[in-house]
């Protein structure tokens, strides 16, 4: 129970908490402002974010690492921003998913898409343990793959208590994929023959992001947009479940003491205010106004706490990683493509 606790009670008396964060939590603030204005840049120049700030994030907080270092008054700070920063990011993620959304897609497409949810992550973490990645690695990839990329890896990786590296690599290397399915999704539903709306359900089902549901379904029109963001919302309500039923599974709380009832049987506090915040939402609890300021909350404390994660790197355990992680990524997203072929078909 204690260990639930943490999130809402500080470690240590809350005046020398502050005093012990600021440094690292300011210079991952900084680190987070640098990786938003390039984000913002590439939109203006490019018409389109290709790398992620939050992947922007992570490499500057990395390469600073490697160039200048940690100083070691920064430390607390940028692990404060790593772990409890994106706790607070989780839930007020919750907001952005509502019982309406999952309803809005109907009963076959819903029951197909928590379907493929569920033999994704499963197949992938095999997958990845076949080519020998360590578990917490493979489970990232793999709900990276099967959710929403980025934001699932994030979600995760505190519930299993991953390491930093293995953070890093796997939203790194998912990223420059996601890039590549928004690129070459078009061909594959060109060469499938798919239409509008059948497109629109392959894009929602394949592509990490949300915002990169425009790229990717545009060439086949706004329906197919439309019926993308909303499929891709659906995998995003997935999060939540994949997060609970991880939490519960003996040896997936690296923090917890071993053997405590409790860390099997109560989930973290922040995956609890995630489903709380969702709740909230499907009741209409929340005010439709609070929630653009909610879900902007959301992406500024990720954005940090992928800030503080890159300033705890080290660069040459991620390189290490690089060839079977992106064996991993690439097979599991391949396979990812395939399920859908398969859902639409019988759809």
């Amino acid at each position: 129970m204690s260990h639930a606790l943490t999130f809402l009670v500080p470690e240590a008396p809350a005046p020398c908490r502050v005093r012990a964060v600021l440094p690292g939590l300011g210079l991952a603030a900084v680190v987070a402002g640098v990786a938003a204005l390039l984000g913002w840049a590439e939109a203006a120049l490019f018409g389109m974010q290709w790398l992620d700030p939050l992947v922007l994030a992570i490499l500057l907080g990395a390469l600073a690492r490697a160039v200048w270092g940690l100083p070691a008054r920064a430390q607390a700070g940028s692990d404060f921003a790593a772990r409890r920063v994106l706790e607070l990011a989780i839930v007020l993620l919750g907001a952005s998913v509502s019982a309406q959304t999952l309803l809005s897609v109907g009963p076959g497409l819903l029951a197909g898409i928590v379907a493929l949810v569920v033999l994704a992550v499963p197949g992938a973490f095999l997958l990845g343990r076949m080519l020998r990645l360590p578990w917490r690695m493979a489970l990232l990839i793999a709900c990276g793959n099967g959710i929403c990329g980025n934001s699932a890896i994030a979600a995760v990786a505190p519930v299993i208590g991953a390491r930093r590296e293995d953070v890093s690599a796997a939203i790194a290397f998912t990223a420059v994929l996601g890039v590549a399915v928004v690129l070459g999704l078009p061909l594959v539903g060109h060469m499938a023959g798919l239409g509008a709306v059948d497109y629109g359900i392959l894009s929602g089902l394949t592509v990490y992001a949300v915002p990169q549901v425009l790229p990717a379904a545009a060439p086949l029109g706004a329906a197919a947009v439309q019926v993308g963001t909303l499929v891709k919302l659906v995998r995003v309500v997935m999060l939540g479940p994949i997060c609970l039923v991880l939490s519960l599974l003996p040896g997936t709380r690296g923090a917890a003491p071993a053997g405590s009832m409790a860390s099997r049987l109560i989930p973290p506090l922040f995956i609890l205010g995630f489903l709380a915040m969702a709740g909230l939402r499907s009741a209409g609890a929340i005010p439709a106004a609070a929630l653009p300021p909610l879900e902007q909350g959301a992406s500024a404390l990720t954005l940090l706490a992928m800030a503080g994660l890159g300033l705890g790197v080290d660069a040459r355990a991620v390189l290490a990683a690089g060839p079977r992680v992106v064996a991993a990524v690439v097979l599991s997203l391949s396979g990812l493509i395939l399920l859908a072929l398969g859902l639409i078909a019988l759809l």
